[in-house]
């Protein structure tokens, strides 16, 4: 591969800011350059001229789904990475719920090798946790598998661990991240048979937050924590979604955590109002809350409670959207767009720029492991972004990658848009364009 030269690009990466060059060779950053470039160097590399663009790494993404195999109608490994890489993301971590499930080595085998034909961007994937699986999990291979998954909540086919001496086994015995989806399935479902009774079978979405509410939410995540502080298990809690939870989580450096959180995207920038706007475009597993929670949350990435900002990336045709709020499919796309909205949120003031750099590309590759990525740091490969700051970019039906076809921000116009993204050095999206130069993702691997 030709040498490539970012140059003259403002440079966001471990808490600074600054003008700087990058040179790539081959799939590293060979060299950063916070000086003057040498003159044969200018001569010889490919120039990309980043002048008034922002440079980041990319962003690790630990938490989509990409339903594939079994649900591709509503997204499959290469159209989503493709979405991913268009927003920036440039590694991720999906999820076991497919068709059929990846709770055997055999089905993860699977995936890997469908990724290694398919995806725009670097993958891992974890391995999930049912009842009866436990034997299975202890097969996992650490260096290439990015955690266990366990579903507390409501989920789909046997991917419910819902037995306590499940959940002490799997804690105590698994010397890998765990991470977990937490809600509390009898709470939700006397939720459900209480507004049924009230208000009949045809509930509207204004009923999903009061479904699994807080309650709900603070009942699981309080049980596993407590078990991770039994066993010293190395937990992860996704989507937190409730002020209340984020009492359960310290103010210190990630790594002297073994207990960390994350909050996806759609839990930022959304809250409860918004539901009569967009209805069930906006429902997801666990609910979007109250503005008083979204503030918390806001809150918690700025002190260090919450660790990780993610997408939950979980596409649905439009019309598996449509019915009351029990009926509706729960989760929406949003790889395309969670970078934009994590720079827009910057410039309205909630968060800064560094800091969403940090929980969206430093944080994951540090919680996990991950061997090179997640920095702009000389021999680590070359996944990065540049942005457009002041260039807008309106979200339209005909600029969504997504295989389902829309997107909740669709006509939301974003401050900044992005220019370019790199995978291991290869430029895989150019200004509206994925460039396929026939080079794929590489699996992600951790230490």
């Amino acid at each position: 591969m030709k040498q490539k030269l970012i140059h003259n690009a403002t440079i966001l990466n471990e808490g600074k800011k600054y003008t700087g060059s990058v040179l790539i060779e081959d799939r590293f950053i060979k060299t950063i350059y916070t000086g003057e470039v040498p003159e044969n160097m200018l001569q010889h590399a490919e120039i990309i001229d980043a002048t008034g663009q922002i440079l980041i790494p990319g962003v690790i993404d630990d938490q989509v789904h990409f339903r594939e195999p079994g649900l591709t109608h509503k997204g499959d490994i290469r159209s989503e990475s493709r979405a991913a890489v268009a927003g920036g993301i440039t590694s991720y971590m999906e999820m076991p719920n497919t068709n059929p499930q990846t709770t055997t080595i055999e089905e993860l085998n699977k995936k890997f090798d469908r990724a290694a034909e398919t995806s725009s961007a670097n993958y891992s994937f974890y391995l999930g946790a049912t009842n009866d699986n436990i034997n299975e999990l202890k097969k996992a291979d650490k260096t290439r598998v990015c955690g266990i998954k366990a579903f507390l909540g409501s989920s789909t086919g046997n991917l419910l661990v819902d037995k306590d001496e499940t959940l002490r086994a799997i804690f105590s015995e698994i010397d890998m991240p765990i991470a977990v989806h937490c809600e509390s399935d009898a709470i939700i479902q006397a939720n459900i048979a209480h507004y049924k009774t009230l208000y009949g079978e045809d509930l509207p979405i204004k009923f999903h937050p009061l479904i699994r509410n807080e309650e709900a939410c603070y009942h699981s995540s309080s049980y596993v924590v407590e078990l991770a502080h039994r066993y010293n298990t190395k937990l992860h809690v996704l989507h937190l979604s409730t002020a209340k939870e984020l009492t359960l989580f310290e103010t210190k450096p990630l790594t002297e955590k073994r207990i960390t959180g994350e909050v996806c995207i759609h839990h930022l920038w959304f809250d409860s109002q918004d539901y009569e706007k967009y209805g069930n475009r906006i429902k997801w597993n666990p609910a979007i809350k109250s503005a008083k929670d979204k503030e918390a949350l806001l809150e918690g990435v700025k002190n260090g409670k919450l660790d990780v900002i993610a997408t939950d990336h979980a596409p649905h045709l439009l019309s598996e959207k449509e019915g009351s709020c029990l009926q509706a499919a729960s989760g929406g796309p949003l790889v395309q767009h969670s970078l934009l909205v994590a720079m827009e949120l910057s410039h309205q003031g909630k968060i800064s720029e560094n800091l969403a750099i940090n929980k969206m590309c430093h944080a994951p590759a540090l919680l996990f492991g991950i061997e090179k990525r997640g920095f702009i740091r000389e021999g680590y490969y070359a996944d990065l972004v540049l942005i457009e700051p002041n260039k807008p970019f309106t979200v339209s039906r005909e600029n969504i990658l997504y295989k389902c076809e829309w997107s909740p921000f669709e006509g939301y116009t974003f401050s900044s848009s992005i220019a370019k993204t790199f995978v291991n050095g290869n430029i895989v999206y150019d200004n509206g364009q994925i460039i396929d130069n026939g080079e794929q993702g590489m699996e992600l691997r951790f230490g």
